[in-house]
Order: structure tokens, then sequence, then C-alpha cells
């Protein structure tokens, strides 16, 4: 298993990997109804440089050559910047100028947006070596926390989260759905 820093060219299996974990939140960050439409979106979003979930955010676990897991983190005090250019092209997609994306991530935290890992190498340790790096990112960035959210009732992913030393910290809601806020020091 190789981590490494995404590229360009892994939008597409980024993108199938992030709907995966994303589900509703993409159909609402790209605007699109059909499954096939906002892995496409989410595909153009990961292409681009400064937006949240672009390439430089994100690090790949890449196996044989085929990107197998991807975690997507920024700074929380950069959150507004990276969304910026998401909720521009949903307003004027939707002709709504209040349109305006739940804000996740506090201002002084390093923040892991998604992290989705293929089921076709699930149990590998690919999901704990992903936030691994992200730590390592963090740290490297000058942050003293990283946090998370996971939505209620994801009980795996909150028991995995709990493992690495996360606490809950806060509820916040995302799209409509209520998720525990988590954090770990660094």
């Amino acid at each position: 298993m190789n981590i490494r820093p995404a590229v360009m060219e892994d939008a597409l299996p980024s993108a199938r990997l992030l709907y995966d974990a994303l589900h509703d939140i993409a159909h609402q960050l790209t605007g699109q109804e059909s499954k096939e439409d906002a892995i496409r979106g989410m595909a153009e979003f990961f292409e681009k440089k400064e937006i949240r979930l672009g390439y430089p955010q994100a690090l790949v676990s890449e196996i044989d050559g085929k990107v197998a897991g991807v975690i997507v983190t920024y700074a929380g005090n950069e959150a507004e910047q990276l969304d910026r250019p998401i909720v521009e092209r949903l307003r004027e997609m939707k002709h709504d100028p209040s349109i305006t994306l739940d804000k996740e991530a506090d201002e002084d935290e390093f923040y892991i947006d998604t992290l989705s890992v293929s089921p076709e190498y699930g149990g590998q340790g690919i999901g704990s070596a992903l936030m691994k790096a992200a730590e390592e990112r963090a740290k490297q960035r000058g942050f003293h926390k990283i946090a998370l959210a996971v939505v209620t009732g994801n009980d795996r992913a909150y028991c995995l989260y709990l493992r690495r030393g996360f606490q809950v910290d806060k509820e916040i809601m995302i799209n409509g759905h209520v998720y525990y806020h988590m954090v770990k020091a660094l």
C-alpha cells in the first residue's frame, strides 16, 4: 500500500469513492440528481485546486496502480474560501443567491472532510493508514487538533474513530442530518 498526495488524474476513481461516503451530500454539493451526474460533478471538483474536494486537499492509498482509498482534509480556517466555488456554482445553477453550505470545521482545527475505502480493499487497514497520514499532514501544518464528523447511527465508523482517539465535542447539522463532531489532540 502506497499513500501519496492525490493528483488530478485520480479524479474519477476518487470521485466514486467520495460519492460512496457522501451520498446525499454529494448530490447537495454538485446540484445533481442522478448518481452518475453527481459522480461526474465530484470528479470535476476533484480536478480543481482551490476547492474543498480538490486533489490538493486529498491523499490517496494506491494498490497495484489503483486508487483503493481517499481522504480529503483541510484547515478549518480555510473552509469558507474552499467552499466559495461550490456555493457560487450552486447559486448560479439553482438561481438562488441565498444558498449556503453547513459549517463543519472549526477555525482552529485540521478537518477530515471525507474518508472512503473501496469495498474491494476493505479490512486491510487502509482507512487507518489514511487517517494517520492526515494526522501527520495536520502536524506539518502546525495544527494541535484534528476533527471529523460522523453521522449519528454510523456505529462502525464511530467506533473506529473512538479507537483512534477521537472524542465527541458537539453535535452539528449537515444537510439536514445530525452528526457527531469529533476531535483528537495531536
